[in-house]
């Protein structure tokens, strides 16, 4: 007698969960296009830049991975090595986070579940937990789910289909965050969130802690 296999685990359709990253903003603070700064410690092989990093952790949410630009467009597309699904342009780019948003969602199809959102300056965000958000996203897929900063949920988050409309209504440079709270979306723990780039100093400070994983890395192979 053949045996029944049972699979419990959901079926991955990743038309269903597209990841979308936020990468449109002119970097003022910075003095430079924040999506070009160069990843590598050490001068080396490693010629990856910051918006190759944020593409492969959108890779561990999705194999369908969309970058929103707007400034420094198309220079940042032809120096990315890690290339996505789709290159966006928000075409009021300039407006801020809820410009890119919008321009990311009227880019969805019909059979699209939930999006999730990524910004393109955190790159120590604990891989680990990243993929567990993203499982238990597609467990519930009708749940608002973000990041948890502590006094406020954040990005990453993901956002279900239903919510898509107030989103659409957010203006200026605000993210998603005031409407995640007040939906009370599920806020889970996902190390590195607090550790962005936004100016030279926060840069410089995360090419420490950079070249520090990168050493421990490098001793653990051994």
């Amino acid at each position: 007698m053949g045996q029944n296999i049972i699979n419990f685990r959901k079926q991955i359709n990743d038309q269903e969960f597209p990841a979308l990253i936020l990468a449109a903003g002119a970097s003022t603070r910075l003095g430079r296009p924040k999506a070009l700064l160069p990843l590598g410690v050490g001068g080396g092989e490693d010629k990856k830049i910051l918006l190759d990093a944020a593409i492969d952790q959108g890779r561990l949410l999705s194999r369908d991975v969309r970058v929103v630009c707007g400034a420094w467009y198309p220079l940042i597309r032809f120096r990315c090595h890690s290339q996505p699904s789709l290159w966006l342009k928000a075409p009021d780019w300039h407006q801020g986070l809820s410009a890119s948003l919008a321009a990311g969602i009227h880019s969805l199809g019909p059979t699209v579940k939930g999006v999730f959102v990524l910004l393109a300056d955190q790159p120590l965000l604990d891989l680990n937990a990243l993929k567990a958000f993203g499982d238990a996203a597609r467990y519930v897929p009708e749940q608002p789910i973000a990041a948890d900063y502590g006094e406020r949920p954040g990005v990453p988050a993901y956002l279900p289909r239903w919510l898509w409309p107030l989103v659409l209504d957010l203006e200026g440079d605000r993210g998603a965050s005031r409407l995640l709270a007040e939906v009370r979306a599920t806020r889970v723990d996902i190390p590195g969130v607090h550790e962005d780039v936004d100016t030279p100093a926060d840069w410089h400070r995360i090419r420490r802690l950079l070249s520090q994983t990168d050493r421990t890395a490098r001793q653990s192979r051994r």
